[in-house]
């Protein structure tokens, strides 16, 4: 019997994100086969036991018939009643909680290895994945095995029968994903969990948790539709994590904003650290493979930790562990509460083993690919200033499929200046952009001469990397595909990354 084509995966990942959808075809398989040696973690593919691997499908499949998490009813109402039938796994816990707009995930990771590096058993729960739903729920630092990740849904599912019946609503995908997390957390134990917000705050699912530690990564336009047309306006939401006594560890935010979260804090009676005030990026110097920091923590100016390494590019992720490092001071009470730093071999050794897929990631060589899930103009202007100052492309060709409810026109705008020529594509889910519209938008920011359009995401990552390649001038030319974290995720796929 023949070996299974690889690219079967393709189309199951696909099919996952959206059964009714599989653009992505098997097809282009020098994608694969010149693809080099990518930087970056592994991230889980399918089970190789077909057994397994058809109750994931059945597990991902029932969570798919429910509400999608771009559909919202701000209510906690039916998490705490799922919980509350479920003993309430939260709070055998503590956590750090972490809300924003752009670099949540990223943050969320780097506290993470923090805590495993002072030995602390962890539980992550970040949104959305890039490649397999057990990315969202990780223990001690790795993605949930399959095999408990369905365990962890059979054990649940009774009392997510018992909610639905019993509420106006059923329980929607990301409402039994979060119950899911709470209640692997509990059962694994964990020491401290971190967990992310789906969106907002105030009324995200995930709001059910008392988390000593609140932190508020940079706030921008996202969601408005949702969450508010000002940073303030959506500052309101992002604030509901706020609990009473907790530390606020807040990135730098915008002025209306910051006003808010230091409005909230002082109603709530608690402790606030500020980026650039408290703590912060004293000094960074582009390193081989990522950079070089000295960061300022809680305990002041004569306490800093130097050299430290961090293996990822940008001055956005100095930034984001600035204020992961100021979150792991909170939680250990270091600060206020305690002179000193804390141990820093064991900071330097964290940070150095960060990694962050999906964003600023290389996945191939001659030419460099880069992916990133930049999928707003703040993002994307974040994007484009790290590219520019890692990377000495001697010209960049973008590919870029974005989500139809973004701000497409202000994410093309972010990237016009640095790219010499974009591909527009679409990816498999039904909310993604048609290439066609993408494609009338990119003409009017980088004129009809600079768009290609290619609908199949393995036909545009083959367009791309062909015009990079097409002149010896060009030696240098590198290749960003960005515009959405389900992008970038087929995209890894197709580039041969596991």
């Amino acid at each position: 019997m023949s070996e299974p084509d690889p690219f079967d995966e393709i189309v199951d990942a696909a099919t996952t994100r959206d059964p009714d959808l599989a653009v992505i075809e098997a097809g282009s398989r020098t994608l694969r086969t010149q693809a080099g040696s990518p930087q970056g973690d592994e991230v889980p593919t399918r089970p190789t036991d077909p057994e397994v691997d058809k109750a994931l499908r059945t597990v991902e499949q029932d969570l798919l018939g429910r509400w999608p998490e771009t559909k919202l009813d701000p209510s906690l109402v039916r998490m705490e009643a799922l919980l509350d039938l479920l003993g309430d796994p939260q709070r055998a816990y503590p956590s750090i909680h972490i809300t924003g707009t752009n670099g949540k995930t990223s943050t969320a990771r780097m506290v993470e290895a923090l805590l495993g590096a002072f030995e602390l058993r962890t539980g992550r729960y970040t949104s959305p994945h890039v490649q397999s739903i057990t990315e969202r729920i990780s223990l001690n630092g790795a993605p949930i095995e399959a095999e408990r990740f369905i365990e962890t849904y059979e054990d649940i599912k009774p009392y997510v029968g018992m909610t639905d019946e019993q509420q106006e609503h059923r329980l929607s995908f990301f409402e039994v994903l979060t119950g899911m997390a709470y209640a692997a957390f509990a059962d694994a134990p964990v020491d401290v969990a971190v967990v992310e917000v789906g969106m907002g705050g105030s009324w995200d699912a995930t709001n059910v948790i008392e988390a000593p530690v609140a932190v508020v990564t940079p706030i921008s336009l996202d969601h408005t539709d949702r969450l508010g047309n000002t940073p303030g306006e959506i500052a309101v939401e992002k604030s509901g994590i706020i609990k009473q006594g907790a530390t606020v560890v807040l990135a730098q935010q915008p002025v209306d904003a910051a006003q808010v979260m230091l409005k909230k804090a002082v109603e709530a009676d608690a402790t606030v650290a500020r980026a650039g005030m408290e703590f912060g990026v004293v000094s960074r110097e582009v390193a081989v493979g990522g950079q070089l920091l000295t960061l300022r923590g809680l305990a002041g100016e004569a306490n800093e930790y130097t050299e430290i390494f961090l293996p990822l590019y940008g001055a956005h992720q100095a930034q984001n562990a600035a204020v992961a490092l100021a979150a792991v001071e909170a939680f250990f009470g270091v600060g206020a509460q305690q002179s000193g730093l804390l141990d820093i071999d064991t900071v330097r050794k964290a940070f150095a083993s960060v990694t962050s897929p999906g964003r600023m990631e290389v996945v191939r060589s001659s030419p460099t690919v880069v992916l990133d899930a930049a999928h707003n103009p703040a993002g994307a202007q974040v994007t484009a200033a790290a590219v520019t100052e890692a990377f000495s492309f001697s010209r960049l060709i973008g590919v870029v499929g974005a989500s139809g409810d973004k701000d497409v026109r202000g994410l093309l705008e972010a990237f016009e200046p640095i790219f010499a020529e974009v591909v527009v594509t679409q990816n498999s889910t039904h909310r993604a952009m048609s290439a066609d519209d993408l494609a009338a938008i990119a003409v009017e920011v980088f004129g009809d001469e600079r768009v290609v359009v290619e609908p199949r995401l393995d036909d545009a990552l083959e367009a791309a990397i062909t015009l990079a390649e097409e002149e010896d001038e060009y030696a240098g030319a590198g290749v960003l595909v960005t515009g959405s974290v389900i992008t970038v995720g087929e995209a890894r796929l197709l580039l041969g990354r596991r």
